[in-house]
C-alpha cells in the first residue's frame, strides 16, 4: 500500500513495523518518524487506525483469557529464529491442535 507520494519514510517501512509502533516497542526517534508519516499519508493513517481498533477489540474480547505459561517463550524463540534467518521446522508452522483424548 502506498499513497504514491514520496515520504521521508517509505510506506512499506511504516507498514512493516506498524505493530512495533502500536505496541510501543520502538525507540522514540522512530515513533516520531511514524507520527510524521501519518500526518502526510492518509492511507497509512487509515491502516494504523484499523489495526489499532482490531488490537483494542482483541484485548476487550480476549484480554482475560489465561495463556499457557510457556507460550511467550515459544513465540519469542520462533521470532528469534526467523529474525536470524534460520528456518522454522515445518511441524512448528503447520501444527494443529490434537484431538481431545477420551477418558
Amino acid at each position: 500500500m502506498s499513497c504514491g507520494e514520496p515520504h521521508e519514510t517509505d510506506c512499506s517501512e511504516i507498514l512493516d513495523h506498524l505493530y512495533e509502533f502500536l505496541d510501543k516497542e520502538m525507540p522514540d526517534s522512530d515513533c516520531v518518524k511514524f507520527e510524521h508519516h501519518f500526518e502526510e499519508c492518509s492511507p497509512c493513517l487509515e491502516k494504523y487506525g484499523l489495526e489499532q481498533a482490531v488490537k483494542k477489540l482483541v484485548k476487550r474480547c480476549c484480554g482475560q483469557d489465561d495463556v499457557p505459561g510457556d507460550l511467550r517463550a515459544k513465540v519469542m524463540g520462533r521470532l528469534d529464529l526467523i529474525r536470524s534467518g534460520q528456518s522454522v521446522p515445518e511441524h512448528d508452522v503447520t501444527a494443529t491442535p490434537s484431538a481431545p483424548q477420551e477418558s
